[in-house]
């Protein structure tokens, strides 16, 4: 019998993340380094840090890793590959290189479990064109696994979430849900349906809505994981110096949220968002209260909110529907900056 991974932890993915008030109280006291070559760092929270090469070259650098959210060990490699390597998309990039991060108990769990998360990471890494040439892997119980990963941009095409611009639209590439469907999983609430789709999108590389934005010169965009759809697009607004209202009716739903947050199915995850967002945050009068839940639900391997001016949104939408992106959807809009960066309503 295959060696169940969720019976080693009690949240797993990204979920798992340090509660993002504390993670910015930690962060706020660490110098940053004087480098002219380092365009982007720590200080903005975007999803990579970026190097400059060269006029035409930069480096993008990032890494992750987390405990197991699904049962088997493929799966969890190709998952945790997927979110590892979508940092370097957000950026506009393109992933050539990667480390192994592995922690895993080995007198506890079949050596073989080791084996199969590995080969899930590597083949996910074979279809992003990403080579994994070695790693790090100490003993360590739950067990956790990631990249570090590199790729390369042009340094005058780099998206970041500080791209932002008043009058854009806000067009999301993925449906959102899978922290309440794999909590939903773990209470026996969902159906098998449910939770193969949520794997589809987790394992679905985010490179076709890279080579969109680079396509059409986008240049505000991240991935939406561990701190919800609220807590990045208000990290989006912040470093922008603007105001984004997010119309939760048109934000596209993974099968079954909705319903198992009515039953109250809540992840913790969602808690610890809304901690972090509700002071900048103004959920308007009227917003359905699963819909606020589900805007705040820490994301696996999330889609790509980006950042597109009005008359280049429906071109954007096409190709990212003929690329795959049957959902993609606009979600919102960029406003003038007011009290509140975020807005989120119907």
């Amino acid at each position: 019998m295959a060696f169940d991974l969720l019976t080693t932890v009690e949240t797993g993915g990204c979920s798992s993340k340090i509660p993002p008030r504390l993670l910015e109280e930690l962060l706020r006291g660490l110098p940053l380094s004087a480098d002219p070559n380092i365009l982007v760092d720590i200080s903005t929270h975007d999803d990579a840090g970026v190097y400059k090469i060269s006029d035409d070259l930069a480096l993008v650098f990032t890494t992750d890793f987390f405990p197991p959210l699904v049962s088997d060990a493929y799966g969890f490699g190709l998952i945790a590959a997927t979110n590892s390597i979508s940092d370097v998309y957000a950026m506009g990039g393109k992933p050539l290189l990667a480390l192994n991060i592995m922690m895993f108990p080995s007198a506890d769990i079949p050596l073989e479990v080791y084996s199969e998360i590995l080969q899930g990471g590597y083949d996910k890494a074979r279809e992003a064109g990403v080579s994994i040439i070695g790693g790090h892997s100490i003993d360590d119980y739950p067990p956790k696994y990631g990249l570090a990963v590199i790729g390369t941009v042009h340094p005058d095409r780099i998206i970041t979430n500080t791209g932002v611009r008043e009058g854009d639209l806000l067009i999301l590439t993925k449906p959102v849900g899978t922290g309440i469907i794999l909590a939903g999983q773990r209470m026996k609430m969902t159906t098998d349906e449910q939770v193969a789709g949520a794997r589809c999108h987790m394992m679905r590389l985010n490179n076709d809505g890279a080579a969109v934005m680079q396509r059409y010169g986008i240049r505000g965009a991240t991935d939406i994981t561990g701190f919800g759809l609220t807590g990045h697009a208000l990290k989006m607004a912040r470093g922008s110096g603007v105001t984004i209202r997010i119309n939760m009716g048109s934000v596209p739903l993974m099968s079954g949220v909705y319903d198992l947050v009515s039953q109250g199915c809540i992840p913790g995850a969602a808690f610890r968002n809304l901690d972090y967002a509700e002071r900048d945050t103004l959920f308007e009068e009227g917003l359905d209260y699963n819909l606020r839940m589900i805007s705040l639900d820490a994301q696996t391997s999330g889609g790509l909110l980006m950042s597109v001016s009005e008359e280049k949104a429906a071109a954007v939408l096409d190709d990212l529907h003929a690329a795959g992106h049957h959902e993609a959807a606009v979600i919102g809009r960029v406003l003038t900056k007011n009290d509140n960066p975020l807005i989120i309503g119907m």
